[in-house]
């Protein structure tokens, strides 16, 4: 029969010489995943709302980064400054003090004053005091009032209550200054100051 007259295609028993072959045939890769094949979806039951699978992912942020604590280095508050600054004085008289149970000498008011009058102020009652061998005397500052300050730099609360104890442990007035704590609330509390001077030698 010349090529003309044969039909197109296999005949039945090539197709099935054919199907047996690839039967027997392996992959060439067969580590390499097809990536458009789908896992076909469980057959649906009659009356199942129709759900597409859903493929879960481990999606934390950070789960196999190491986990640090870092403290944050805060400033401290004013009161915890000082207590925590040295004893100087004697522990006993300290505790007297701080109960309230010592009663100051004298007393000077800076409630009102602006820094530049309060300055002078105290540095003129602390030395006089001093002289007069004084041990403990009371420096009132107040707690400060909130002020509605519309300006780009924020102005501090208490501003005389933060810088009296600066000035205190500051020349000229560190040489005659022993202890400064935060007064007991009947003489002021938080709004005022005990100063322990030192002996004169």
């Amino acid at each position: 029969m010349s090529r003309r007259g044969r039909k197109k295609g296999l005949s039945d028993e090539d197709r099935d010489l054919w199907d047996r072959v690839r039967q027997t045939a392996r992959p060439l890769r067969p580590t390499r995943m097809d990536p458009l094949a789908v896992k076909a979806p469980p057959p649906e039951e009659k009356g199942a709302p129709n759900r597409q699978p859903v493929e879960r992912f481990d999606l934390e942020i950070g789960k196999s980064s190491p986990t640090r604590s870092e403290a944050h280095d805060l400033v401290p508050s004013l009161s915890d400054r000082l207590s925590a600054a040295p004893l100087r004085m004697d522990r006993k008289q300290f505790g007297k003090m701080r109960k309230g149970k010592l009663a100051p000498e004298a007393r000077i008011d800076l409630h009102g004053m602006t820094l530049a009058q309060a300055h002078p102020a105290l540095t003129g009652f602390i030395l006089k005091s001093w002289a007069m061998d004084r041990r403990l005397v009371l420096v009132i500052t107040g707690k400060g009032k909130h002020r509605d300050d519309e300006g780009p730099i924020p102005v501090r609360k208490g501003v005389l209550k933060h810088q009296v104890p600066h000035w205190l442990h500051s020349s000229p007035l560190r040489e005659a200054v022993l202890q400064v704590t935060e007064a007991h609330l009947k003489h002021g509390g938080a709004g005022a100051y005990y100063v322990y001077l030192r002996r004169r030698k």
